[in-house]
């Protein structure tokens, strides 16, 4: 309790927080995690599903991959993910960084994500450029079948997430590097902070002299740069977090 107070503290005085978010948020709701002890790639070959020249090579082999995961991916957010869309509707929280593609923030109400690795909302054909929403395959993926383009028939349909082998969205990183160099509060929320260069960002808040507070299930590699470490799941300590907030402004 200590610790949430002291993290309470540091975001009630924040005049601009910027959350960063790794697998571990969205595990809570039911969504595996890739790497750790039951971590997907534990069970697949992630150059074989989520690789760009995986996917060019068989498409399909990503495709029943993220059918399978369908399920998963389309979960429900937790109350860690409505914590944080509550402090950002306080004025606290300026922007959401994530390594995410489940688009739970959104859904719990955060307005600015900035999402490193892109998200399953929007497919292309790779093939002649065609965008689809993710809806429109909706049926098909229900029937088990793999999306195909309506426009030129090509089986190289790609959602905008971020494969093994291809660059993060330059102008996304860009942003999030501005947001970690000019917050005066980084809050870590569900990562193991070893996937680069998405791990550099809290390095640099350090480095602009951010507070920093990290939430996570266990210590990670970086943990010797933040001011508070809890250690536990998000969805029970970010809402006691955002208790004291409240108290501390008198909300």
């Amino acid at each position: 309790m200590e610790e949430i107070k002291k993290a309470a503290e540091i975001i009630a005085n924040s005049k601009h927080a910027v959350v960063f978010t790794g697998a571990g948020i969205s595990a809570e709701s039911g969504i595996p995690t890739f790497r750790g002890e039951d971590g997907l790639w534990k069970k697949y070959d992630p150059e074989e599903v989520a690789s760009i020249w995986g996917f060019k090579r068989n498409p399909r082999a990503f495709w029943e991959f993220s059918m399978e995961m369908k399920d998963k991916l389309f979960a429900d957010p937790n109350p860690a993910h409505y914590a944080i869309a509550e402090l950002e509707k306080m004025g606290i929280v300026r922007a959401v960084i994530t390594q995410n593609i489940d688009m739970l923030h959104q859904r719990a109400g955060s307005r600015r994500v900035l999402e490193l690795h892109g998200s399953m909302e929007k497919l292309d054909c790779l093939e002649c450029n065609e965008t689809y929403d993710w809806g429109e395959f909706l049926e098909d993926f229900n029937k088990g079948e793999i999306p195909r383009c309506r426009k030129c028939g090509s089986w190289y349909v790609k959602p905008r997430v971020v494969l093994f082998g291809e660059q993060l969205p330059q102008r996304v990183l860009l942003e999030a590097m501005e947001e970690s160099r000019k917050c005066d509060a980084f809050i870590v929320v569900g990562s193991s902070l070893v996937v680069y260069p998405a791990a550099e960002l809290p390095y640099m808040a350090k480095s602009s002299g951010a507070k920093m507070i990290i939430v996570n299930a266990e210590p990670t590699v970086a943990d010797n740069i933040f001011d508070v470490k809890i250690y536990g799941r998000a969805g029970e300590i970010l809402p006691k977090i955002v208790e004291e907030v409240k108290k501390i402004r008198g909300i």
